[in-house]
């Protein structure tokens, strides 16, 4: 809400924006709604304030400059877990979840988003109620999931147990499902583990967006720094994932910047041709 940091912000998606429209490649664009809870937006002084509503207005005007590129630019609302991310033992039981995003998810439907995207989730007890109160906005939305190279959620439960159960509960279902906040090398050996050995991982998890760090979220909860990969190896490395396990959807979590992801871009236009 301050001008001088608008202007950052648009500089920053603009980046982004730029590298997709150069390799003309279609572009999932999130708001900065990730943490925009009721709650948190309360707890900043912003009460009152249509914060998650603003930032789907914000990347809309962004889009008026982007002419024909801006038709393959999905609008997508960002919602997370309540609690750290990282530590399963907070997440939300399914009822208390679908209560508490509920609100979150109803601002960014109303202010016109395309898809909604929750990510790094950490426990299938708040993905369901998540993915309730998503559904509840008639809107398409995706669930992706922090994951272990043994195939599991932070809380143990096998990726594939936890895609069943929510698929089977929650109706509409999700549209997909993602992992994110996972290094791609880790993603990988939990999408190939045995544990997640079939049609049903393969079809509905769709995208990875990636850290630069080959680290576990414990490692990387007390971490006083950012650790990096230089961008082409990340481009690389999640690229492969694509022609490997025919991933869709490939982006940059922690740790990556435009670096990275032209590097990424880059290699998937090769691919393409």
């Amino acid at each position: 809400y301050e001008n001088v940091k608008r202007v950052a912000l648009g500089n920053i998606y603009r980046e982004y924006l730029d590298i997709g429209r150069e390799f003309d490649l279609p572009l999932l664009l999130s708001t900065t709604t990730w943490r925009a809870s009721r709650e948190r937006i309360d707890a900043a002084g912003f009460a009152g304030v249509d914060v998650n509503g603003d930032n789907v207005r914000f990347l809309h005007a962004l889009l008026k400059s982007y002419g024909g590129y801006a038709e393959k630019v999905v609008i997508c609302g960002l919602m997370s877990c309540r609690g750290n991310a990282y530590i399963p033992g907070e997440a939300l039981a399914v009822s208390e979840a679908m209560q508490f995003h509920s609100w979150q998810a109803e601002k960014l439907a109303v202010a016109g988003i395309d898809l909604f995207l929750a990510a790094t989730l950490p426990a299938i007890s708040e993905a369901t109620g998540l993915a309730f109160a998503l559904a509840a906005t008639g809107k398409p939305y995706a669930l992706s999931f922090v994951v272990r190279p043994e195939g599991t959620l932070l809380d143990g439960t096998p990726l594939k147990d936890a895609i069943a159960s929510i698929d089977a509960t929650v109706i509409p279902r999700p549209w997909a499902y993602m992992v994110n906040c996972t290094h791609a090398s880790f993603a990988r050996s939990a999408l190939m583990h045995e544990t997640n050995s079939s049609a049903t991982v393969r079809q509905r998890v769709v995208g990875l967006l990636a850290n630069t760090a080959a680290l576990s979220p414990e490692e990387l909860d007390d971490s006083t720094s950012l650790v990096e990969e230089d961008p082409e190896s990340f481009g690389n490395s999640v690229a492969a994932l694509h022609r490997e396990l025919g991933l869709k959807i490939l982006g940059g979590c922690c740790g990556t910047d435009d670096r990275h992801i032209r590097s990424l871009a880059s290699q998937l236009a090769k691919r393409r041709k």
